[in-house]
């Protein structure tokens, strides 16, 4: 095999085929190390897609894509003429994570969720954060998520966020680092379910070679994390899976994980509320509700509570949650601590609680309320990428590099008028993983998604959701916006 020119960023390298188009550049590559050379824990699937002819990549491809259309694994694009519903678009080639690799982000994660649930604990009671000065009270205030409803209410155990999607990106030295966390409903994890279950039907030999951590066991997980949220009278808990119904741009995934856990799927309209107690409407007449893990955000909850106009949640949701008859999961008012504004205090909020340094790392981030942090970024747009703090799915984004003159000027008249509601960061070099693409293996921008629970302890399944910018050059990985997703691996 020759080797790639790596002092040359724009370089092509000269793989022989399937690799004929890959490209190795100053990112890090999840499968070539410098020179060229696969990875150790690469190397069976480096030489298995050597041995394959193009025609048999191409019918595993279809085999995959078939099984996602039969399965109607799918996901909703708001905004287009030409049909909401997308069949998931799934890569073949697995990304592959070495043990010691996944030990330190399973440390790094669960340090991180448990410090977050302690910050939400005390910002909503005794505020001590903010008495010492470790974060400024305009900065909670001023989030649209901060709920003073919650104000002095103890949720179950003390336990606010219990289901976790933390975005990892891989830097340029291989490490990892966190982008952002995702605490009020995390979704995806049914894609990284799906995955495993089509992989193992189109590589079953290869799959089989390599020794894999399973991941079939996240949904008993994630009924056992919830169960143990119930009032503490229920032994017997009755959960629920609360969902906006089939508009939603993620109902497969309510459906997929009402049926992984073995729990009822409901609607708003589906449940009822008296003298603060949830009772879910049967052919048998009413059930008593202990445990409702809801998909829906805090605004549509309860109409009583928050926006009246709101269909798709419960009236009297709020008060029975109050009262402690009922628990949600994630609790209400957690969307404070995954404004992307606070995604900077996190390391000072790990210091605070843990008297620890964080083991996975920040990404450098810029507050636009601070006058001179606001002007560094307003004169370097075409450098950094631009957020939107309460903003996901790759929505109310520039990426500088990639933006346009008349783009930058409008996200400057936006930073301009509200500072508060945007963040920026440099415009990272995500790590790339092999993907197929047409016929080729090419390198594409990939991050991670890895899913942690708490309950009576984190509990993290081995994987994640590996998201990939299948567009050439791209470095957004939003299936909304163009990407796509892979099987990720954590040998043992």
């Amino acid at each position: 095999m020759a080797q790639p020119n790596l002092t040359d960023p724009k370089s092509v390298s000269a793989f022989s085929p399937p690799f004929a188009n890959y490209q190795l550049d100053a990112a890090f590559d999840e499968m070539f190390a410098t020179g060229g050379t696969p990875r150790i824990q690469y190397q069976a699937l480096y030489h298995r897609l050597l041995e394959l002819v193009p025609s048999e990549l191409k019918q595993r491809q279809q085999t995959a894509d078939v099984a996602f259309l039969n399965q109607g694994i799918t996901f909703t694009v708001y905004g287009h003429d030409a049909g909401t519903e997308k069949i998931f678009p799934y890569d073949l080639l697995p990304r592959i994570i070495t043990s010691d690799e996944w030990e330190t982000i399973e440390r790094g994660l669960k340090q991180r969720i448990t410090a977050l649930n302690l910050f939400l604990k005390d910002l909503y009671h005794d505020e001590k954060i903010l008495k010492d000065g470790l974060i400024p009270r305009e900065l909670v205030y001023s989030c649209k998520h901060y709920r003073r409803e919650m104000r002095g209410l103890r949720v179950r155990k003390d336990i606010y966020v219990s289901v976790v999607g933390t975005d990892l990106v891989r830097l340029n030295d291989g490490q990892f680092a966190v982008l952002e966390d995702n605490l009020r409903v995390p979704s995806g994890v049914s894609y990284m379910l799906a995955n495993r279950q089509v992989m193992k039907k189109v590589f079953p030999g290869l799959f089989g070679s390599y020794n894999v951590r399973p991941i079939d066991h996240y949904g008993q997980a994630l009924l056992a994390t919830l169960r143990a949220m119930a009032p503490a009278n229920r032994p017997d808990p009755t959960i629920v899976l609360l969902t906006p119904g089939v508009f939603n741009s993620a109902y497969y995934e309510h459906t997929f994980l009402a049926r992984q856990m073995g729990i009822e799927l409901v609607e708003g309209r589906d449940l009822i509320v008296h003298d603060n107690v949830v009772y879910m409407r049967t052919t048998a007449g009413l059930r008593r509700v202990d445990v409702i893990y809801r998909r829906i955000d805090d605004d549509f909850i309860d109409p009583l509570a928050f926006r009246p106009d709101s269909i798709l949640g419960v009236p009297g949701l709020f008060n029975a949650y109050r009262a402690g008859n009922v628990a949600l999961a994630n609790a209400i008012g957690t969307g404070v601590a995954d404004d992307k504004a606070m995604y900077a205090y996190v390391p000072q909020i790990i210091k605070y609680y843990l008297g620890e340094d964080p083991i996975i790392p920040n990404v450098e981030t810029y507050l636009l309320d601070d006058d001179t942090q606001r002007q560094h970024v307003l004169d370097n747009l075409d450098k950094l990428v631009v957020k939107a703090v309460g903003e996901s799915g790759g929505y109310g984004m520039l990426i500088g590099p990639h933006s346009t003159a008349v783009e930058r000027e409008e996200f400057r008249r936006r930073i301009i008028a509200d500072p508060r509601n945007y963040i920026a960061q440099p415009t990272l070099a995500l790590s790339r993983a092999p993907c197929f693409i047409e016929g080729q293996v090419e390198a594409r921008h990939v991050d991670l998604r890895p899913y942690i629970l708490y309950g009576d302890q984190a509990t993290i399944v081995p994987g994640g959701l590996t998201r990939v910018a299948l567009k050439r050059g791209s470095l957004v990985v939003n299936s909304s916006q163009g990407g796509g997703s892979k099987d990720t691996w954590v040998l043992f």
